[in-house]
């Protein structure tokens, strides 16, 4: 759920979040905004706080007195004391507008993560890839292969969003969540051994590098050496954002 006055502003959230899967209502009337999100049910909720009248501070806490939702707030101001007071009333973080998307799409990823990690799956399924999160490793019919902790997170990220283009902005902050040092040359060098694993379960050229933007994961291109289907028992256990409905904002 987006919660923005500003109509330029909450169009270019709107668009940005639906870029990256997500699904998105948006409201910009503060006075059934309360109503609008309870009913609505969003996993979160992007809440800007720049009212002459203070009125984002105060939907702030009536959002947190009737729901548990994850709160984002974001205000055009660097300000400590407009940060903290958000977070005294029951935010979850308080970001500038001014901050890369980038930043943006990394806090949500956290708070999805952390507030509905009970719904997590153990497996991500890309057509007929399957990425086990539990055991490290990733298979395409009869044949599989183990992963790096840090192969893994990029496997899992390309995974979850088929065909997406993934920046290498993301895949380092996904990186840096880890206790492994991560440079722009780390990326280069996970990506590289990461295709060669996909190679040997006939799925190499998948993964596909996007010049100046980023990798994606595309298995329509790699049809030819898939081996047969994977057993029916590695359907995965769908949560927010994960292979069911996109988290709704």
């Amino acid at each position: 759920m987006i919660i923005e006055a500003d109509r330029t502003a909450r169009h270019q959230l709107s668009q940005l979040l639906r870029r990256h899967g997500y699904g998105v209502v948006a409201v910009s009337r503060l006075d059934d905004a309360v109503d609008s999100t309870l009913a609505a049910s969003p996993h979160l909720v992007l809440l800007d706080i720049d009212r002459p009248d203070w009125g984002g501070f105060q939907l702030c806490r009536r959002l947190r007195q009737r729901s548990k939702v994850p709160i984002i707030v974001l205000s055009d101001r660097d300000d400590e004391a407009d940060q903290l007071m958000c977070l005294h009333l029951g935010a979850d973080c308080c970001l500038v507008k001014s901050h890369r998307p980038s930043v943006l799409l990394a806090q949500i990823a956290t708070l999805l993560s952390r507030a509905y990690e009970t719904a997590a799956p153990n497996l991500v399924r890309c057509d007929d890839l399957v990425v086990d999160l539990a055991r490290s490793r990733v298979s395409r019919g009869r044949r599989g292969v183990e992963l790096t902790k840090n192969e893994l997170r990029v496997m899992s990220l390309l995974a979850q969003r088929p065909g997406a283009i993934v920046s290498r902005q993301e895949i380092m902050e996904a990186l840096w969540q880890t206790d492994t040092y991560v440079s722009d040359n780390t990326i280069t060098v996970c990506v590289n051994r990461l295709r060669k694993k996909l190679s040997r379960i006939g799925a190499g050229q998948a993964l596909q590098t996007r010049r100046g933007q980023g990798y994606s994961l595309d298995l329509r291109s790699d049809r030819s050496d898939a081996g047969p289907p994977a057993p029916a028992s590695a359907i995965n256990r769908s949560g927010p954002g994960q292979n069911g409905p996109p988290p709704t904002f």
